[in-house]
């Protein structure tokens, strides 16, 4: 049985922010910001105390899912060095199609938490956006305001084009982002305002 006080620990309940959609996932505001020279550093090459030139970098979440878990099980420890940086784009927790939905469903709501803790400590936040059958469209675009920048990667994809495309394609409809950031090469068929990010710049290890 759960005390009052684990009932009153916003890092148990984790239902301090705004929700969205059946499940009430937490909702990530859209924010303004210059895509026009995006770079950024994978979360595992950050710093404690990163020198100005690393500082002007946006923080990317696309590596191995055990790097970064941290920052939904004990978010108050990397506040201040994920800080340091331009901004962020919410962590990429797995949403594999051979996961259970309900861990799928897991992944898109920490994903959407973090980025709300994030905003709501003053931090610039561009939410990432991940999907894997038709079964993960029911939620896993909720939490994410409409004409937002988002972001989404084509790494490991080139195998699974069609079903990349096919969620591509409901984001688009459902979101209708004002621009895409795109982690790796995009597909010639994706349309929208995409801005490329060309991932062996950002890290010298990626999945």
């Amino acid at each position: 049985m759960t005390g009052k006080n684990m009932r009153e620990n916003p890092l148990f309940m984790r239902n301090s922010f705004e929700g969205q959609g059946r499940w009430n996932i937490p909702f990530v505001r859209k924010q303004e910001l210059d895509t026009s020279a995006i770079s950024l550093i994978a979360c595992s090459d950050t710093r404690s105390k990163d020198n100005d030139r690393n500082r002007a970098n946006g923080v990317h979440f696309f590596v191995d899912d055990y790097r970064f878990e941290g920052v939904y099980t004990h978010p108050e420890r990397t506040l201040e060095k994920y800080g340091q940086y331009a901004f962020l784009l919410t962590p990429d927790f797995s949403t594999y199609a051979d996961m259970d939905l309900w861990r799928q469903l897991e992944s898109v709501a920490k994903n959407r938490w973090v980025g709300a803790y994030w905003q709501n400590n003053g931090l610039t936040v561009i939410p990432t956006i991940s999907w894997s059958t038709p079964r993960s469209f029911d939620f896993c675009f909720d939490g994410v305001e409409q004409k937002a920048i988002v972001a989404v990667s084509t790494l490991g994809c080139k195998r699974s084009k069609l079903q990349f495309m096919r969620g591509y394609d409901v984001m688009l409809d459902k979101l209708n982002p004002e621009t895409i950031i795109c982690f790796g090469n995009p597909f010639p068929e994706m349309e929208g305002n995409i801005v490329k990010v060309d991932y062996r710049t950002s890290r010298k290890v990626v999945r």
